[in-house]
């Protein structure tokens, strides 16, 4: 069973906003779409692009990395552009206020 660890609060994360947050020695961007919280590693696979920079598209659910464009799902961390382009996905939990991200 995954742990869950508090990395912020739902107030510090206003919907169409992100903020990436250090956990367990980890760079982790945090997403608030439309309501739903997505966390992906920070770190883009092209060239290590700041996801948490990143333009989200809430329509297509997806963030593009800032620096050369690369573009990942906010829902599973894979690229829709490029099979084998991926980044680590973490399950969210919301708790009253409270936005925990799970580590295996």
């Amino acid at each position: 069973m995954p742990e869950f660890i508090k990395v912020a609060n739902t107030a510090d994360l206003p919907a169409g906003q992100a903020v990436i947050v250090e956990v367990a020695g980890r760079t982790i961007a945090l997403f608030n779409v439309n309501g739903a919280y997505y966390a992906l590693d920070n770190t883009c696979m092209h060239r290590g692009g700041p996801l948490g920079e990143g333009f989200v598209d809430p329509k297509n659910l997806t963030v593009q990395c800032p620096w050369h464009g690369w573009i990942y799902s906010l829902a599973s961390g894979a690229s829709p552009v490029d099979s084998m382009a991926r980044v680590e996905k973490f399950e969210v939990m919301v708790e009253g206020e409270d936005v925990k991200i799970a580590l295996d």
